[in-house]
């Protein structure tokens, strides 16, 4: 049996959303489907507004990471 595709996505409403569309999509066609939520520095550090962050490309590193 083939692995599932990973579907990596933030944790929001709205990314939930549309990650959860794509996966339902995907499964009609008959492939399997996980969501992997990813928290990037963005997510844990509510307080500021991202022009005060170091760094860019939170998300990308993220992902790097984790795949």
């Amino acid at each position: 049996m083939r692995s599932p595709i990973i579907i990596g996505t933030r944790g929001s409403d709205l990314a939930l959303w549309q990650a959860n569309h794509v996966k339902s999509l995907l499964e009609e066609s008959g492939l399997r489907c996980e969501l992997k939520i990813i928290k990037t520095q963005g997510d844990n550090i509510q307080h500021l507004s991202l022009d005060k962050l170091e760094g860019k490309g939170f998300l990308p590193k993220k992902l790097k990471k984790h795949f």
